[in-house]
């Protein structure tokens, strides 16, 4: 599965699918040069169980860090993962 990323510089996702039909992302937008708030997740039916969310998950993850960016989770499933991956949160606000 190819992780793929859009961004206009205010709202972004981090996607799995095509731009027109995408089969999962994780959605947010940006509250300043270097806040991120994560918004929504959303995954296919033809593909839960298989991880996905994670993986979009931790491709946000890289990208911010590399970027120094804190993150606001506002999205119930990025919220729970958060909790769930103490290794993660270093990049939170």
């Amino acid at each position: 599965m190819e992780i793929q990323h859009h961004t206009d510089k205010i709202r972004g996702s981090f996607f799995i699918g095509e731009e027109t039909k995408r089969l999962a992302e994780m959605v947010y937008v940006m509250a300043g040069t270097k806040k991120m708030i994560i918004e929504h997740t959303e995954v296919d039916e033809s593909l839960k169980g298989q991880g996905v969310g994670v993986i979009l998950f931790e491709a946000l993850v890289e990208f911010v860090r590399r970027e120094e960016i804190k993150v606001i989770p506002l999205c119930p499933f990025a919220k729970a993962t958060f909790r769930k991956r103490t290794d993660l949160q270093d990049v939170l606000n």
